[in-house]
């Protein structure tokens, strides 16, 4: 009998501990929600300085409400799994051990980044309230979870399954079971081969590979067929995103700019411009760029400078942009911009369809008012990134998106929760290509006369990354379907972007460590994917704006 049969034979039935897990830290969290609550509030009101001012509790509880969801998440994926026959021994450890690993960091201390943990202390609770909490059923997991055993056994089955790159089932329908085959399938082809070559020589994607895209729906998978798309929901935007970017970030986040378009101009533009530019996104005809940091604001988007001016059927747009991705092969840029400067703070902001010319290195950017220079950047390549200076640059008035000034920034609001979702689709992605590369090199590399993979922390870090790569995939399932459902999902979201984007990392800097010297060489990929996954913590919210949003939710107690 293996180590971890006998652990199993042992302990309780998981369905039980999942669901006294769930009730536990259920209440944790009520307790941590009502102590953070108190310590913000002035006046009987939440106070915008005492959050910043403890902000180290209101993250941690940020950070604590996205381990409960996780939890809640690992026992809903083990029942439906368990209903529909396919919970096998590797799902199980994989539960086990997450359950377990999380109820212990709740109860110990949960890390928001590197060199930051949050501990039950800082939340205003107290060891006594903890215990309180965690009854058997908890301590039963913690005891029983992640085990030395139950890693090393998941270890061996996920060496068993490498073949197939599956690590434990996603628990998606069937249609999603083929679209992910299918897109693993055009990545082994596509992009793995060629991925690395790009990213050292900064190369951009071959068109060729985006005309392939484009063919297989990625460019209008969630929109709605009566515009050219495949009217999928969100949740195929998950897996299409996560395959695509295990293959190359770069290649999985062309979709993004045409998701980002496709939302602003679904929600809120005409029914004139929804005909005119949707089947032309959708099919690849068109490629947009989402054109909207500045300098020096970064997330602050209420102080952006950037002005359009009416001149007759013309916007005159001058300002400065930054960290604009793919901009110079964009045919059209949803451009957001002042155009009332006597509107303070977001009121005065509007989007813009702003169309242009495609440009080439020699010449980026061949449009009159309009100049730029590229960002070199450690990784995330393959699009490039730009600066862009705008200077009477003119945008045809039929293009303010809706017609009406002074929505720009509810319009932007509107995509937040799917890009959210989709960029922890991608860290997802990410990691799972780190657990890739990390697992092939602990086979491959011999040391002492047997493979890395024999020693057990060498394969404690790849049972992990298993681990934690499903607990990041099903907390993004999860909020696409609360998305497809059309229930507000603004906390599960930032939620997955958060837990996902660390998830990344911590895979991608584990699966360097596992390739010792050779990581830090620049010809082997773990080099390319350690960079990569560092910009997830950044982009479309940092992790430190993602936690004071999703504070903000949780103090406020709205729905």
């Amino acid at each position: 009998m293996s180590p971890a049969l006998a652990v199993k034979d042992n302990a309780p039935p998981l369905a039980d501990l999942a669901q006294g897990a769930v009730i536990a830290v259920d209440a944790i969290l009520a307790d941590a929600t009502a102590a953070v609550r108190a310590l913000v509030t002035e006046n009987g009101r939440i106070s915008n300085a005492a959050m910043e001012r403890e902000q180290r509790a209101t993250h941690g509880l940020s950070w604590l409400a996205t381990y409960v969801e996780s939890v809640r998440q690992l026992a809903s994926y083990a029942e439906r799994l368990g209903a529909t026959g396919k919970f096998g021994e590797i799902e199980e450890l994989i539960v086990r051990i997450g359950l377990g690993e999380y109820c212990s960091q709740i109860l110990g201390g949960i890390p928001m980044s590197q060199g930051e943990t949050v501990r039950p202390v800082d939340l205003g609770l107290s060891a006594s309230d903890i215990a309180r909490r965690f009854a058997d059923p908890v301590d039963a997991l913690i005891a029983t979870g992640n085990t030395a055993a139950n890693r090393a056994r998941l270890a061996v089955l996920v060496q068993e399954r490498e073949t197939s790159g599956h690590f434990g089932e996603p628990a998606i329908d069937e249609t999603l079971e083929q679209i992910r085959d299918e897109m693993r399938k055009f990545a082994l082809a596509e992009v793995i081969p060629f991925a690395h070559e790009w990213h050292l020589k900064n190369e951009y994607i071959p068109m060729d590979v985006i005309a392939k895209l484009s063919e297989l729906g990625v460019f209008g998978l969630t929109l709605p067929e009566e515009f050219g798309g495949m009217g999928l929901g969100k949740e195929s935007m998950c897996v299409v995103s996560e395959e695509l970017s295990r293959g190359y970030i770069g290649v999985g986040s062309l979709g993004t700019r045409s998701e980002i378009a496709c939302e602003l101009i679904l929600a809120g533009g005409t029914e004139e411009q929804k005909e005119k530019w949707l089947p032309r996104i959708a099919s690849g005809e068109i490629l947009p760029t989402a054109v909207f940091t500045e300098p020096n604001t970064g997330s602050d988007l209420a102080s952006l400078k950037t002005r359009a001016v009416r001149s007759g059927d013309v916007y005159k747009v001058s300002g400065n942009k930054t960290w604009i991705t793919h901009p110079v092969r964009a045919d059209v840029m949803t451009l957001l911009a002042r155009t009332n400067p006597d509107e303070p703070g977001y009121k005065g902001l509007s989007m813009f369809l702003a169309e242009k010319p495609r440009g080439s290195d020699e010449n980026p950017f061949p449009a009159p008012g309009m100049t730029g220079g590229e960002i070199e950047v450690l990784g995330y390549r393959g699009m490039k990134e730009y600066e862009i200076g705008f200077d009477g640059f003119e945008v045809k008035a039929e293009n303010l998106l809706g017609g009406v000034e002074g929505q720009g920034f509810k319009q932007l609001m509107q995509t937040f929760e799917a890009a959210r979702i989709q960029t922890a689709a991608r860290a997802v992605g990410v990691a799972q290509a780190a657990m890739d590369l990390g697992l092939r090199y602990a086979q491959e590399r011999i040391q002492f006369g047997k493979p890395l993979i024999a020693f057990p922390r060498v394969a404690d870090k790849i049972a992990m990354m298993a681990v934690e790569v499903m607990i990041a995939r099903q907390l993004t399932y999860y909020a696409a379907r609360q998305k497809d459902h059309d229930r507000r999902c603004d906390l599960e979201a930032g939620m997955a972007k958060l837990l996902g984007a660390r998830v990344a990392w911590a895979a991608a800097d584990n699966a360097l460590q596992i390739h010792g010297g050779n990581g830090f060489a620049l010809e082997y990929p773990v080099s390319r994917v350690l960079c990569d996954a560092r910009i997830l913590n950044i982009f479309e919210g940092a992790a430190e704006i993602q936690a004071q949003v999703i504070a903000r939710r949780l103090l406020d107690g709205s729905n």
